[in-house]
């Protein structure tokens, strides 16, 4: 009996794991990928160290238009097996705060171990391949596809698409997946950049540009509060940067797609309410009644952002209002070069979330960022790819809707 073809567009995280659960089960795998190897953004993600997933897992950490077929497809892939998956390829996972890395911290420890695995099956991966279109060559009894790139065509009974999308600074994350969707006749959601710094309103940036601080970032839209997010700030040139500020940036994306306002209230010391931060600073004029409201941020605040903060000599009240409720007008993001992955893609509604096959095309089917699903930092889109990746690689393979194991 022959082998099912499957050929895999695109060798990044969701395309590997396709490609090797397809192999794992029978199937003949052949993965096309634009760039010269596989999973060079594998080697980016965890500023390199590659936070592999996360323990914690809940729908709000993922964005979708539809998010209960994302988190429909998360659970029958979920992190107990990813950790499984990982483990029987050699990788030790170590555990900081949730994030699971490998324990060399180092991503790529990840990417090798899937091309071995890949090479192990027998996985063709054919790198420098642009694919520039999908041939139906027929639908009955079963489909098959031609899948032309610039200069071959490769026969399949079955076609992923794990194209990834326009995020990322890396040579061939140009969006074509979208425009391949779209030749499908598939519905594609507008991408945008998440996971990205944010760009502000003012004449004050440049005054606190590279300056760190521990801080708590709230979006809004006109008065309504959307989200919240603590840890490091980066407070740049152009606006706001960090990963508190990455895990607005979705939703911000969207907002300012839609003309809609958007601002972000950062309080610098988030471990005081106002009362104990007014408290706190009469402490500190009363032992020391020498110093200006300025100088009583030395040592408390970074000089650049007291210097910010205190501009116009600012009373108390009104100083302890700039600290804990500075609002940043927002303006815009950076762009897809900046950004770590996409809001927006193939929606949900195109697939079914059982098996990730093509509602509208039998034989085809879809995976990782080219999807409308983008997960909050934290290993939440490697999550992402690696349940979409699986689901589609072994139906794909199987040809079924079974119960993937």
């Amino acid at each position: 009996m022959e082998k099912k073809r499957v050929c895999i567009i695109g060798g990044g995280a969701a395309g590997m794991m396709a490609a090797i659960v397809a192999a794992r089960e029978g199937a003949a795998v052949t993965v096309l990928e634009h760039n010269e190897k596989t999973g060079k953004k594998i080697l980016a993600t965890g500023n390199g160290r590659c936070n592999l997933t996360n323990l914690y897992q809940d729908v709000s950490c993922y964005h979708s238009q539809e998010q209960n077929l994302a988190w429909e497809v998360l659970q029958q892939f979920d992190v107990q097996k990813t950790i499984r998956f990982f483990s029987e390829l050699g990788i030790y996972t170590k555990n900081k705060n949730g994030g699971l890395y490998p324990s060399s911290m180092q991503a790529s420890s990840v990417q090798e171990l899937l091309e071995m695995e890949a090479r192990y099956r027998k996985v063709k991966m054919k790198c420098r391949e642009h694919v520039t279109g999908i041939q139906v060559l027929q639908t009955a009894p079963e489909p098959v596809f031609r899948v032309k790139t610039e200069t071959w065509g490769y026969e399949a009974d079955a076609v992923i698409l794990a194209c990834g999308s326009k995020a990322s600074s890396i040579e061939g994350a140009d969006g074509s997946g979208y425009t391949l969707a779209k030749s499908l006749g598939l519905k594609v959601i507008k991408p945008l950049p998440a996971l990205v710094p944010l760009k502000g309103k003012g004449t004050y940036f440049t005054k606190w540009a590279g300056t760190r601080v521990e801080g708590k970032a709230v979006l809004k839209s006109g008065e309504q509060i959307l989200a919240a997010a603590e840890g490091e700030l980066q407070l740049t040139d152009y606006g706001i940067s960090g990963i508190p500020v990455f895990q607005l940036s979705s939703q911000a994306a969207r907002l300012l797609d839609s003309n809609a306002p958007v601002t972000v209230v950062l309080d610098f010391l988030p471990d005081f309410d106002e009362k104990g931060l007014e408290d706190f600073f009469i402490r500190r004029e009363r032992a020391c009644p020498y110093k200006t409201q300025r100088e009583l941020l030395t040592g408390v605040l970074p000089k650049k952002l007291a210097d910010v903060l205190s501009e116009g000599k600012p009373d108390r009240k009104t100083l302890i209002q700039k600290i804990k409720k500075f609002t940043v007008e927002i303006k815009g993001t950076k762009a897809f070069d900046m950004a770590q992955v996409c809001s927006g893609g193939v929606s949900l509604t195109e697939i079914n979330p059982k098996t990730m096959e093509c509602r509208k095309i039998p034989g085809i089917y879809l995976a990782g960022e080219l999807l409308d699903t983008d997960g909050i930092c934290g290993g939440y889109n490697l999550q992402w790819a690696w349940s979409s990746g699986a689901c589609a690689g072994y139906a794909a393979a199987k040809g079924k809707e079974d119960v993937l194991c």
